[in-house]
């Protein structure tokens, strides 16, 4: 079995330290937040530091890029070379492409490999990876991701910064379809439509969608997906307008998405939930999407 120090024990990050731990693996965790190194202890982690890890792989699964950034400029040139370090951090293309390089410099593989799936999924071992990197570092990696996904959820998609792209653009397409289905359901609302029937409707038609299919009866239950906060939302959401003006690409109706979710982060302020652009559109609408 191999060491692995897991920076970051947060939502994401305690579940995967369960994980490796019940996998065999000697698992140091190390977070800003003392409860939530306890949390890891618990379950069979040590705590510690990168220094005193003696580890082979370092998983980072922090917040968002600001915290990425602040890593990678503290510890990046302490790094010991034949490290594998496994970044699963959701950031911009160009922050995993500049740590690649970092890393390179320093005799340490790199994988930008943010992750799919969400809590539940980190729970039960099966996560969706988005890897960018050199193909023999992943191979290297594989065995120890083994206990947090299925082999084919393990997605090799290119050199360094593909991985965060891709997994940018999986994210832009479910806050888009969110606020799309939000509309269409209010606006059926406001014809005399049940919601809850209408979903029937959606799901039995060519528009139907894992978003209609699993995350619509939270909404309907009041709840607004709060594993996610509404500023890294605004986060992703700009980091995709910003590649796409550096590459000359159309993002009309994706800046639309965008805009939304910027004023519902002004509205709101930073809170929980990924669906807080939902609840701005009911604000405007003056009335929540529920069934009758």
């Amino acid at each position: 079995m191999s060491g692995i120090c897991v920076i970051g024990a947060g939502r994401m990050g305690l579940p995967i330290c369960d994980r490796l731990v019940r996998a065999g693996h000697t698992v140091t965790v190390v977070d800003v937040d003392s409860d939530r190194v306890d949390r890891a202890v618990a379950l069979g982690a040590r705590a510690g530091s990168i220094a005193t890890a003696e580890a082979g792989f370092l998983f980072t699964v922090l917040p968002g890029a600001p915290e990425l950034q602040a890593f990678a400029d503290e510890v990046t040139a302490t790094l010991p070379s034949g490290l594998v370090w496994v970044d699963m951090t959701s950031a911009a293309p160009e922050l995993g492409e500049e740590l690649a390089r970092r890393a390179t410099s320093r005799g340490v593989g790199f994988l930008g490999a943010p992750l799919g799936g969400g809590v539940p999924a980190a729970e039960t071992g099966t996560l969706t990876f988005f890897a960018g990197g050199e193909a023999g570092t992943l191979e290297t990696a594989r065995p120890v991701l083994a206990a947090l996904a299925r082999p084919e959820r393990i997605l090799h998609l290119g050199p360094a910064g593909a991985g965060y792209t891709a997994k940018l653009l999986v994210n832009l397409l479910w806050f888009g379809q969110a606020m799309a289905v939000g509309e269409a359901l209010l606006l059926g609302q406001s014809a005399g439509l049940d919601v809850a029937r209408l979903r029937e409707v959606f799901l039995a038609g060519p528009a139907s969608s894992d978003f209609i299919r699993s995350s619509l009866p939270a909404l309907f239950a009041g709840d607004y997906l709060i594993s996610f906060g509404l500023d890294r939302c605004v986060e992703e959401l700009e980091s995709l307008r910003s590649l796409a003006a550096h590459h000359g690409s159309p993002f009309e109706l994706s800046g639309l998405v965008a805009d939304l979710h910027g004023r519902a982060l002004a509205r709101f302020v930073p809170v929980d939930g990924e669906l807080m652009g939902l609840a701005f559109l009911e604000g405007l609408a003056g009335r929540p999407i529920r069934p009758t």
